[in-house]
């Protein structure tokens, strides 16, 4: 019909579609084949966009890695419940469901050798880790601030005995960790860091 006005939808939807695409990509490649698997041109085509697209948004593969990894190892957000070992298990827990899920140990290697093959992505790396622990270091303080964490607890050493053991069993033992190991931890922890008053 002339004259007729056609409706644009609006770009964002579509921006969002490739970008899960191509870090769903990411993460199928990485999981199915290793590190190396993860290319451009490997992205571009499983995801069906173009490498300007992957470009515009990413600007190495590094960062894309880096990114695809927070997409399923990312922030976590634990509400104040007012004790120090539930709001603990509530991060173990959040971490072992991410842990169950086929290849997750796979992506960490692969995070792991991006970080040694670069220098240039150590400063990304740590940038992520430090976002990823950081619901860790802020229950721990949380945890100070009410008394049932002592207050000389180093909690930036402290956050990282909460994540090895989970990172340890997935990745050196090659067992994914469960219920009872993560309570037992919870368990552990709480004790190494709890208030004696």
């Amino acid at each position: 019909m002339a004259g007729a006005r056609v409706e644009r939808g609006p770009g964002r939807p579509r921006h969002e579609h490739v970008t899960g695409a191509v870090l769903s990509a990411v993460l199928e490649l990485m999981t199915e084949q290793g590190l190396s698997a993860v290319t451009m041109d490997a992205v571009a085509a499983r995801a069906g966009v173009s490498k300007p697209a992957i470009y515009r948004r990413w600007p190495g593969k590094h960062d894309l890695i880096l990114a695809a990894a927070e997409t399923r190892i990312g922030v976590l957000s634990v509400p104040d419940l007012g004790d120090f070992r539930a709001e603990l298990r509530a991060v173990l827990d959040a971490r072992l469901d991410v842990y169950r899920i086929p290849g997750t140990a796979r992506v960490m290697a692969g995070l792991i050798a991006a970080v040694e093959e670069d220098g240039a992505v150590r400063g990304a790396y740590e940038r992520y880790v430090s976002r990823t622990m950081g619901e860790t270091r802020k229950i721990l303080e949380r945890g100070i601030a009410r008394g049932d964490v002592r207050a000389d607890v180093d909690v930036r050493a402290a956050a990282t005995l909460v994540a090895a053991p989970l990172v340890y069993r997935l990745m050196i033992e090659q067992q994914v960790p469960d219920a009872r190991f993560a309570a037992d931890l919870a368990d552990m922890i709480a004790r190494a860091v709890g208030s004696r008053a």
